[in-house]
């Protein structure tokens, strides 16, 4: 079971609703509209999948590194370094 099971649901309605906006964007292109109202939704859309990345963090923290850890040995060690990998790409993006 992973660390976001409880908030599947929530997490799925956030991403139609990302979907939704990725949608509108290419019809926004498709009709050329203002590029800066453009840039604007493009502006949104990454936030809010920066939103879910950071919920989706926070749930691998608090759950699978932390029962790792509980457990110890090189399978904390691993969780770690997984959990080190992902906040470095997050913060690269």
């Amino acid at each position: 079971m992973h660390g976001y099971s409880d908030d599947k649901a929530k997490l799925e309605r956030r991403m139609k609703r990302i979907e939704g906006q990725v949608r509108g964007i290419a019809k926004m292109i498709e009709d050329e509209r203002y590029c800066i109202d453009v840039l604007t939704q493009i502006s949104a859309v990454n936030s809010a999948l920066e939103n879910v990345a950071l919920e989706l963090l926070d749930d691998h923290l608090g759950h699978c590194v932390a029962d790792a850890v509980k457990g110890g040995g090189s399978n904390a060690d691993e969780k770690i370094e997984e959990a080190t990998q992902a906040i470095r790409r997050l913060v690269r993006s």
